[in-house]
């Protein structure tokens, strides 16, 4: 089972599946999920030797982090690999607080998360997310998003998880945003354990490829790709279908559909080559998998053990789909 198959981040640090889940959309992204539906989720992802969790506390605003808790607090702690997120606090909305795009999460109107990248900000972050998922340490923690704030993330954010990770309370330390330029920056200048680089290495977006996977690789930084489907389109490339967390255009629902086609002539769906794509690339370790129900989640996971011809990654290079650069994948993981 390709998915169940692992890989160490960095020396002696946690081992992760292939596959990870990726909690997101259990914390009620664009739509609501039950508390049942979403324990399930982690239930089922753990039965099926799915054994990454990454979470954050912005995924409902500390709702994704509970839900997860509340499945992993009767399970051995080396059971399953979490991982979390610094940077925000889950506060009580005040002025300064981050607003976000209507209908993204299903919460609280009076409940957003406030940007804190100093070091006594992610200290208290990490503390409180170990509170929610009822955890005295974790396994990876990311400084989420720093975009708007690098300078800052680069001189207190992770140097405080650094101290983090020296107190034991994290084994492995990274950034995890779509910032292809930032995480190149921090990767040449920090060399963290670990990137978790979102949406921008799959088959729609390629702009990972040209500097930061050659950087992570030259670093051995290891890289886990979040937003493999792109917000969805490549599961389902219809009207209506998110790319990037907004409406996809017209243009990528086309270029999704072309996809879509070659891989049919192969009889594969397209969400089997978008998962796998990834992995060619030596640097990566991991893709997530974000899903809202059990039906979901093992539908990626059949589509992720599927094996893909030589063939069908040929054909999807000549239609320009992967740039001519891109490592393919090989059939069995190394």
């Amino acid at each position: 089972m390709r998915h169940a198959e692992t890989i160490t981040i960095g020396e002696g640090g946690p081992v992760v599946s292939r596959l990870g889940l990726g909690a997101s959309v259990i914390g009620g992204l664009f739509s609501a999920v039950s508390e049942e539906e979403a324990r399930a989720v982690v239930r089922r992802a753990l039965e099926l030797d799915v054994r990454y969790v990454d979470t954050a506390p912005l995924y409902g605003l500390g709702m994704s982090e509970q839900r997860v808790g509340e499945v992993l607090i009767d399970r051995p702690r080396d059971f399953v690999t979490v991982s979390t997120k610094v940077g925000r606090l889950i506060r009580t909305r005040v002025s300064g607080s981050e607003e976000l795009p209507a209908g993204m999460w299903h919460v609280p109107d009076d409940i957003r998360p406030l940007f804190d990248y100093s070091r006594e900000g992610v200290r208290r972050s990490l503390a409180e997310s170990l509170e929610r998922l009822g955890l005295s340490s974790v396994d990876i923690a990311y400084v989420h998003d720093p975009d708007d704030h690098l300078e800052q993330a680069l001189s207190e954010a992770l140097p405080a998880l650094a101290e983090l990770r020296s107190e034991g309370l994290v084994r492995s330390i990274g950034v995890g945003t779509s910032d292809v330029a930032g995480l190149t920056r921090v990767v040449q200048e920090i060399t963290p354990d670990c990137i978790l680089l979102a949406g921008r290495y799959t088959l729609l977006d390629q702009s990972g490829l040209a500097v930061l996977l050659p950087a992570c690789e030259q670093y051995g930084v290891a890289v886990v790709i979040g937003g493999a489907l792109n917000s969805g389109v490549l599961a389902d490339p219809s009207p209506g279908a998110r790319f990037d967390y907004a409406e996809a255009s017209a243009d990528v629902i086309a270029r999704a559909r072309r996809m879509a086609s070659v891989c049919a002539a192969h009889g594969v769906p397209l969400a089997a080559a978008a998962l796998q794509f990834p992995l060619g690339h030596p640097a990566v370790a991991a893709v997530l998998t974000g899903v809202r129900s059990v039906a979901e989640l093992e539908t990626n996971v059949a589509a992720f053990d599927l094996d893909l011809s030589t063939d069908l990654w040929e054909d999807l290079v000549a239609t320009g789909a992967i740039v001519d650069s891109a490592p393919l994948p090989s059939g069995a993981l190394a």
